[in-house]
């Protein structure tokens, strides 16, 4: 039987090379069966036959065959569990739970915790999906990501399929992703859309810009309740999913996010308030209509977000 496997790129994944976008989504595969299955050209990308190195982009279409991508992730030797996730860490992941079914795991990521891991990072998400497994053999998958500063709702995928359905979902825009966020000052306008072009900085690569020759960036904003004309809380809607997207945009818009220095400097923090000097970004809503019956999950807003909500007189939880 010939087993074919259909994706869209999503953006989370725009500019990866393939072979890490199959240890991203489908770490049973070895890198060897990837180069093999390339060399026999099973694995395409908008038709064409595609290489290990190559670099995908979102929105394009992806198609492996011959790959039975769910037998390999229950055959595929398990990572090692992050420094052997004591009892107190697989707690502590199981409680960031907010929403599950057969299919995916809604959980609400914690400030301050990064999704995957990288040079110097030793606790990730990534590396505590182990215990996120419940009634199942597999770990659940990720499908997109967060800033490792911004808190909230975050989809699991729970199977290869829903990992797919998901990323296809992401990639045509049918889920919504609502955010919260305290900023510095008041917008004129307390509704408006920012459009840029937006790229990573060529000073500092692991910081985004706007540029117009960079990738088309828009966010709806709404105010939800201004804050005597010295702060703001307001909802953000990503209309595309750029790097650092919001972060930029209200710096942009000269409202940075409370706590964002690294967009905002000294002008995204408030002297004579004891706030947390963390970001103040939350993502607070994730809307898909049409897959598993229809999913509506709000998250709770992080703590340090709760103590500035209390200490502005901010009646939300």
């Amino acid at each position: 039987m010939t087993i074919i496997n259909q994706f869209i790129i999503h953006t989370d994944d725009d500019g990866i090379r393939i072979d890490r976008w199959f240890k991203r989504h489908a770490p049973g595969v070895s890198h060897g069966e990837i180069q093999k299955a390339s060399r026999k050209g099973l694995i395409r990308l908008d038709g064409k036959k595609a290489k290990p190195d190559d670099v995908v982009q979102s929105g394009q279409e992806l198609i492996i065959k011959f790959i039975d991508l769910n037998v390999a992730a229950a055959t595929a030797k398990q990572p090692k569990p992050l420094q052997g996730l004591t009892e107190d860490m697989m707690r502590e992941t199981q409680s960031w739970v907010i929403w599950k079914n057969a299919h995916c795991i809604a959980i609400n990521k914690p400030a301050g915790i990064a999704v995957q891991g990288g040079s110097g990072v030793k606790d990730h998400v990534d590396g505590r999906l182990d215990a996120l497994r419940f009634d199942l053999t597999n770990r659940p998958k990720l499908v997109h990501r967060l800033d490792k500063d911004t808190s909230g709702v975050m989809l699991l995928a729970r199977s290869t399929k829903a990992a797919a359905d998901i990323s296809k979902a992401l990639a045509t825009k049918k889920i919504q992703k609502i955010y919260w966020a305290l900023i510095v000052g008041v917008p004129a306008a307390y509704e408006g859309e920012i459009e840029s072009g937006m790229q990573k900085s060529g000073e500092e690569y692991e910081k985004m810009a706007v540029d117009d020759e960079g990738k088309n960036a828009i966010t709806h904003y709404r105010i939800i309740e201004p804050l005597a004309k010295r702060m703001a809380l307001v909802e953000l809607k990503p209309i595309t999913g750029r790097t650092h997207q919001l972060r930029v945009h209200m710096a942009e818009l000269g409202t940075p996010i409370l706590g964002d220095g690294k967009y905002g400097g000294g002008k995204a923090f408030i002297d004579g308030l004891d706030l947390p000097k963390q970001l103040h970004l939350h993502a607070r809503q994730l809307i898909v209509p049409h897959l598993y019956g229809g999913l509506d999950i709000v998250a709770p807003l992080a703590s340090h977000m709760k103590k500035s909500f209390k200490l502005l007189g901010l009646e939300y939880s």
